[in-house]
């Protein structure tokens, strides 16, 4: 088996890549059965942008903090563990912006796009579904779209909930919501276009996030699921991702 090596700048990984590059050998990206990426979730993100539309699966060791997304950092029998691996497929979310300038930008995002405030002004938010409006004006820090994969990242630190890997589920999570104060969020169909309109743009200055590519003062985002495009991300047996998610939801 080929393998390619990605890792982090921390001198962790960077140790890692080199032991294990020795060791099993590092061919080039279009050379490689699979990737394996050393480091953390954030550089995980990275990697799977990197492999998107690719043919090629990514498998994570942690050299990171969570790791959620990553396998242990157990350097062993490395060719084993990747020959029992199971595989998980994300498809990303595609973010569309437009700026208060009327730039329009793009953005691919495996956990989620969130928006939120650049001053110390609450932003204003309209929200629409599917062409239908179903909150004239969220007043609020924030507001995230989240893939299921990622719910248990930022959108569970906002309250917002856990969602199956195989539910077909964007959960719709406010951050820190003034008006409506008791409004929680709202779990859309995977189907569903979300369109988030700003209020008040020349007071109020939001900017959008689509996993690590910010886009500031925007005067529009729309969100939806790509089920064009897909990644494939490899854990060791017992310990997929739709198992950590459901145990996630049992932690104290």
């Amino acid at each position: 088996m080929k393998i390619h090596f990605v890792a982090s700048s921390t001198d962790s990984a960077q140790a890692a890549l080199a032991r294990l590059s020795q060791k099993y050998g590092d061919v080039r990206l279009h050379e490689a059965d699979v990737v394996v990426c050393l480091g953390g979730d954030g550089f995980m993100l990275e990697a799977l942008h990197k492999v998107l539309d690719k043919s090629i699966a990514i498998y994570g060791m942690n050299y990171g903090t969570v790791g959620f997304l990553m396998n242990a950092a157990d350097e062993g029998d490395l060719l084993q563990r990747l020959e029992n691996a199971q595989p998980s497929v994300l498809h990303p979310l595609h973010m569309t912006a437009t700026t208060v300038a009327g730039k329009v930008k793009s953005a691919l995002a495996f956990n989620d796009v969130f928006l939120f405030r650049q001053t110390r002004q609450t932003s204003r938010i309209r929200i629409e579904i599917d062409g239908r409006l179903r909150l004239e004006e969220l007043i609020c820090d924030g507001i995230i779209v989240s893939t299921p994969a990622g719910s248990t990242a930022y959108n569970l630190s906002a309250h917002g909930p856990i969602v199956p890997l195989s539910a077909n589920i964007l959960p719709l999570t406010p951050i820190s919501a003034f008006r409506p104060r008791r409004w929680r969020g709202a779990l859309l169909p995977s189907s569903a276009v979300v369109k988030l309109t700003l209020l008040d743009t020349e007071k109020r200055a939001t900017a959008a996030v689509a996993d690590f590519t910010e886009i500031r003062d925007v005067a529009e985002v729309v969100v939806r699921e790509d089920r064009s495009r897909k990644a494939t991300i490899l854990f060791d047996p017992d310990h997929g991702l739709s198992e950590r998610i459901i145990a996630e939801q049992f932690v104290a």
